[in-house]
């Protein structure tokens, strides 16, 4: 049985020089940006919070509210949730086609100055080697309480860009050790890690896990 070896992680932030005060600055940026950028705008934020209104995930729907002072603009930005998109080309497509759509309905807006610019940042990450490894999934649920926030982030939400199928690194594991844990490994694949808080998504995971090995998952 190959060993589950847990990383830990850290999102280095990089400025890129690209900024924009006004709506139309911003779809024309969203289409040429690094698409580090947009990964760092909707994810980032779950390792290093920016905001003090915890009502918008991303960057770019706290910027409609917070330099815009536009609350259905960041509503309609706030709802996308990236895990629905196979790839960050689709997540910019989606992003400025929605922009689009308010220009469309307004031309104001598209003109209208921000009273603070957007910064585009693009993400690295650096990947950190714990020396933990778990040999047996009976042990996952007690590992799970004690690991990092950055590492529910690499194996639960950086993994999904890595891997073959879009999937985080447990459930992948879990599947290769047969049916006795695909179960255990399709229901922590349903969970959803945006609108939600990493500690919140490690202790969900840590009772899924928990409840499997008292009684099994129908």
């Amino acid at each position: 049985m190959e060993p589950f070896a847990i990383k830990d992680c850290a999102l280095i932030a990089v400025a890129t020089g690209e900024r924009a005060q006004t709506l139309r600055e911003l779809r024309d940026r969203l289409e040429s940006t690094h698409p580090g950028c947009i990964y760092y705008h909707f994810w980032g934020g779950l390792l290093e919070p920016r905001f003090d209104d915890p009502e918008y995930q991303n960057d770019f729907a706290s910027w409609a509210w917070h330099g815009l002072h536009e609350a259905r603009l960041a509503e309609r930005l706030g709802i996308i949730d990236p895990t629905e998109y196979p790839d960050l080309e689709d997540l910019r497509h989606e992003l400025v086609e929605v922009i689009e759509e308010v220009l469309d309905e307004s031309e104001i807006l598209g003109w209208m100055r921000a009273s603070q610019r957007f910064h585009f940042i693009r993400s690295q990450i650096v990947v950190l080697d714990t020396a933990v490894q778990i040999t047996h999934p009976g042990d996952l649920s007690e590992f799970m309480g004690r690991m990092s926030l950055g590492s529910i982030f690499y194996h639960f939400i950086d993994a999904r860009r890595r891997t073959e199928h879009g999937n985080n690194d447990f459930s992948e594991w879990l599947m290769g050790l047969g049916e006795e844990y695909a179960p255990l490994a399709k229901r922590i694949a349903a969970l959803d890690p945006y609108f939600t808080s990493l500690s919140e998504m490690r202790r969900d995971l840590e009772g899924i896990i928990r409840a499997f090995n008292q009684k099994g998952i129908p």
